[in-house]
């Protein structure tokens, strides 16, 4: 099970992949300027959008696809690990990251 994290701080990365983890998910963390989002997404089964640190042209990017894949996404507004962790366990209760 992959999901795509799109946002928060460079210097979490290594914490949100450690909740992730404990959970069985791979992540896939994507918190920089990223060319060609929309293919890297497409090939996830979930994304967590961290709303705060992310361009209006990237949420709009993904949104897009997401859509048309039917993947199933989850926002927030806060980048911290606590916040990461409530969406992927959300994420998980949807059925999103069912193999």
């Amino acid at each position: 099970m992959q999901i795509s994290l799109i946002g928060g701080l460079d210097r979490l990365q290594r914490h949100y992949r450690e909740e992730a983890q404990k959970l069985g998910i791979e992540l896939r963390v994507y918190n920089t300027a990223e060319t060609n989002l929309a293919a890297k997404v497409s090939h996830c089964q979930a994304v967590l959008l961290l709303t705060g640190k992310i361009s209006h042209r990237a949420r709009r990017e993904v949104m897009k696809v997401a859509r048309a894949q039917r993947i199933p996404v989850s926002m927030s507004h806060q980048c911290g690990v606590c916040a990461v962790r409530d969406c992927l366990n959300c994420l998980q209760q949807q059925g999103a990251t069912r193999s």
